[in-house]
């Protein structure tokens, strides 16, 4: 399967003759929307997979190297911020202990556990928080899912079908709502795959758009097509699917579209490539995030010990009584005048 990728690659790299410098936004989108390449990472291995900023640190991004092979692993790559805090540059990567055939598609989900996926063994690795090691791999054959997947997400809060799973497969392009359930031990069984839409292009990476954003006036999502050197947008649907008839080409001219991430702190949109020149790539122009809801305490009331309520009852009986008082006292004067 490794070498059917490289061909394709080679495909779309022949057929885009001008290669890297002919990256252009879509004329329907480039009034506003701007694509900077931001170039390779020193010290990620060829050829880049997916890419997701680090949970509680939006300077640091965890791309995935040597990706779709056995000594795949994740990077950890500080970025460097310029002016209204877009991306300029990269810092010194360093590797963590995960991502074995990582592919386009890296996400947060519940309890703070990484997914990722694996290509093309078809499968879903899962790392805990804190963890620096995979802690429980799945495999998707077994659900009816096309060998072999290329990438996954979660649907955001606030979008439809909020906290989904949906996993994809290259180069078939089919999409998938997994279903599951906690294990017991901190990680997630896979227990279902339910295929609702084909997506063409060969699809790997895909993210939801921040809501707000100019041009995409219903909830949508964008795609990274690694066969076609596109990175398409879509309108959802009810349950956060692409809806195949609203399909836009968003950018063109790609070689290898990979991963894809939306940055927490200005809302751009990052991409990864794999081949080719193994760039991450940025475009602005979307709505940035808003702040998280305030967090909501769930600590219990600690409880009042005998003597603690001994004492606020002797409070609220002194407390009516001075106002008891204080009302016979009133009356009095009042009957005086």
């Amino acid at each position: 399967m490794r070498t059917l990728r490289h061909a394709a690659l080679a495909l779309v790299a022949s057929a885009t003759v001008t290669g890297l410098s002919a990256q252009t936004v879509d004329p329907f989108y480039a009034g506003s929307y701007t694509l900077f390449n931001l170039g390779s990472v020193t010290g990620v291995p060829t050829n880049y997979g997916g890419l997701i900023f680090k949970s509680g640190d939006p300077n640091t991004i965890l791309l995935g190297g040597a990706a779709n092979g056995g000594s795949g692993l994740f990077y950890e790559v500080p970025v460097a911020r310029g002016t209204g805090g877009h991306i300029t540059g990269f810092g010194t990567a360093t590797a963590r202990g995960f991502g074995t055939n990582n592919d386009g598609g890296v996400a947060y989900g519940p309890s703070g556990v990484l997914f990722y996926s694996e290509y093309s063994i078809n499968n879903v690795g899962q790392v805990k928080a804190g963890s620096n090691a995979d802690d429980k791999t799945v495999a998707l054959t077994p659900l009816g899912v096309a060998v072999s997947t290329g990438a996954l997400n979660f649907v955001p809060a606030g979008y439809n079908g909020a906290g989904q799973f949906k996993v994809s497969s290259w180069s078939g392009g089919q999409f998938y709502t997994v279903a599951m359930t906690p294990d017991g031990s901190g990680t997630f069984n896979l227990t279902g795959a339910t295929l609702e839409v084909t997506l063409p292009g060969g699809p790997e990476g895909f993210v939801y758009v921040p809501q707000g954003s100019p041009l995409f006036g219903s909830q949508s999502m964008l795609v990274s097509e690694y066969s076609s050197g596109n990175v398409a947008s879509y309108t959802i649907d009810a349950n956060g699917n692409p809806v195949i008839a609203s399909r836009k080409t968003f950018v063109a001219g790609l070689t290898g579209a990979e991963g894809a991430a939306i940055d927490p702190i200005t809302g751009d949109f990052v991409f990864s490539t794999y081949g080719g020149s193994n760039h991450l790539i940025r475009v602005q122009g979307f709505a940035a995030p808003g702040p998280p809801p305030a967090p909501v305490s769930t600590a219990p009331i600690p409880a009042l010990s005998s003597l603690g309520l001994a004492v606020a009852a002797l409070l609220v009986l002194a407390s009516g009584l001075w106002l008891s008082r204080r009302s016979t006292i009133g009356r009095r004067r009042s009957s005086r005048r």
